[in-house]
């Protein structure tokens, strides 16, 4: 349990520094993966995927933000919507093969990122065995 509270605690340290590269591989996968194939939705899709990966994180106000006018806790909510339209993209547009596969692997990474790995802190009390009851 101690591990999984110390990468939760890194995670929160290493997070507001991994949407520029997640930009600029969402910005050169789709080409070079030759996306929409089975429906031009899909590269036009990815094209905004791609502009809301590069003005987000610049918009946030955590550290690497540059302007800081959007709350980190709405950039997050922000990037599971992403998560949850690429997961349902593939059955909306009826995309197939790599044109599905790259946006079901994209919402997993999203999805999990941005919610399970993203979980708040354990608190003071949880860490000093306060919140736990004994028998009597």
């Amino acid at each position: 349990m101690q591990e999984l509270r110390h990468a939760l605690s890194l995670h929160h340290k290493i997070y507001p520094h991994l949407p520029n590269p997640v930009a600029i591989v969402l910005m050169v996968a789709p080409i070079l993966l030759k996306l929409g194939k089975s429906s031009p939705v899909a590269l036009w899709l990815s094209v905004v995927t791609r502009v809301t990966a590069l003005l987000l994180p610049a918009l946030t106000d955590h550290p690497a933000g540059l302007v800081r006018v959007i709350r980190c806790w709405l950039h997050l909510w922000v990037d599971r919507a992403l998560g949850v339209v690429s997961i349902t993209a593939p059955s909306a547009f009826h995309f197939t093969g790599l044109d599905a596969w790259y946006y079901w692997v994209l919402a997993a990474a999203v999805l999990l990122t941005t919610s399970v790995l993203n979980a708040p802190e354990v608190s003071v009390a949880q860490r000093a065995n306060l919140d736990t009851r004994t028998a009597m």
